[in-house]
């Protein structure tokens, strides 16, 4: 009879706890995950580093490394080694890792703001914008900043950040005349998309062949370019927008309850559509500025990211983020060791693995809508 009513004590003691204690798990579970992710992108990150035409071997890369954080450490290691890690791989490594971060982490707030599994900042039309600002300074050399004094080398990254930010500005004035719903927010993306595709096949028709061989390799999407002065521009901007994102994870929590709990609950939908999708925006057009057009990657981090960690958007958008980072540098250091030393563009790595994953997720949606 002792042993029956310990029995239920402990089963009643449990029935009590085992709500918080169950959160208590699944959260340091979800930190743990975040941790793990964190540790295998380091290691993609050294990987990458390593990887390449020419050999560098990881003792080389941290003594390289250890001699300009600590300036009396001296290594052994070549002075091609240097020039190499420093000049070549590291610049475009944390290009990488930075384009990641704010690709995928726009395409998780948009999906979470629009509710729309399908929804992510190129289909949206903000790649397509960026892409004509581009377009009009290499063809034109037309900045529309240029009365300012700014210097022609930052003409292209100018155009395309202006022309991204003003592309999600138009869409959410346009579906604001009809209260901004989603569905308007993703129908007014892709109608700006293909008006602004138009101009810039426009401009490939009015542009000399140096001109258009410049613009189409950018277009493509690739990291060639990468420097240390591209890498300081963008690291701001990632972190600002990042950071500014994240306090509005359990308001994106609760919107995905529906629009009236979340208004219940407090949260200003519509306020919260805008600041969310002005920074997201902000993310994709400073990354396009510096990358040209990446696709796929808002688009498949999330929905990795789901089926890892769920959709609690406090771990969600850091957890995309990590996701993001790791397949476009993966993508990155494919695309410059495939076919060594002849390098393909990083955007054409990343749409043979993005649209694969867009129609399954297009069919899943489409089963839903019909079915």
């Amino acid at each position: 009879m002792r042993e029956r009513v310990m029995k239920a004590v402990d089963v009643s003691q449990n029935a009590v706890h085992s709500p918080d204690d169950l959160y208590s798990q699944l959260t340091a579970t979800k930190k743990y995950l975040v941790i793990g992710l964190l540790l295998v992108l380091f290691l993609g990150i050294l990987a990458a580093i390593i990887i390449g035409s020419a050999s560098v071997g990881p003792k080389e890369v941290f003594q390289v490394i250890l001699s300009r954080i600590i300036p009396s450490y001296s290594g052994e290691y070549s002075a091609l080694a240097e020039t190499i890690i420093l000049d070549l791989r590291l610049p475009r490594v944390f290009l990488a890792v930075l384009a990641g971060f704010c690709l995928a982490g726009s395409g998780a707030v948009m999906q979470g703001v629009l509710r729309n599994p399908l929804a992510d900042p190129y289909i949206l039309g903000i790649s397509a914008g960026a892409s004509f600002g581009a377009a009009l300074a290499v063809v034109f050399g037309a900045n529309i900043l240029q009365g300012l004094g700014i210097s022609s080398i930052y003409m292209m990254i100018t155009n395309a950040f202006i022309f991204g930010l003003l592309t999600m500005l138009m869409i959410y004035g346009i579906a604001s005349l009809k209260g901004a719903a989603p569905e308007t927010l993703i129908l007014a993306g892709v109608a700006l998309g293909y008006l602004f595709s138009a101009g810039v096949s426009l401009l490939k028709y009015v542009s000399s062949h140096e001109q258009l061989r410049e613009l189409t390799v950018w277009l493509m999407g690739g990291l060639w370019g990468a420097k240390w002065e591209a890498v300081l521009i963008l690291l701001p901007i990632t972190v600002g927008c990042l950071i500014f994102l994240l306090r509005y994870a359990w308001d994106l929590n609760a919107l995905s309850a529906g629009e009236e709990v979340a208004a219940n609950l407090g949260v200003n939908v519509k306020i919260l559509r805008r600041n969310c999708a002005i920074f997201a925006s902000l993310l994709a057009s400073a990354t396009v500025a510096f990358t040209g057009i990446i696709g796929f990657i808002g688009l498949v981090s999330p929905h990795v990211c789901r089926f890892i960690i769920g959709n609690d958007n406090r771990f969600l958008i850091p957890c995309s983020c990590l996701m993001g980072a790791l397949l476009l540098l993966a993508a990155d250091t494919l695309s410059r060791t495939m076919v060594s030393p002849t390098e393909i563009p990083v955007g054409i790595i990343t749409s043979l693995i993005g649209v694969p994953f867009f129609l399954y997720l297009l069919f899943k949606q489409s089963r839903r809508w019909w079915g």
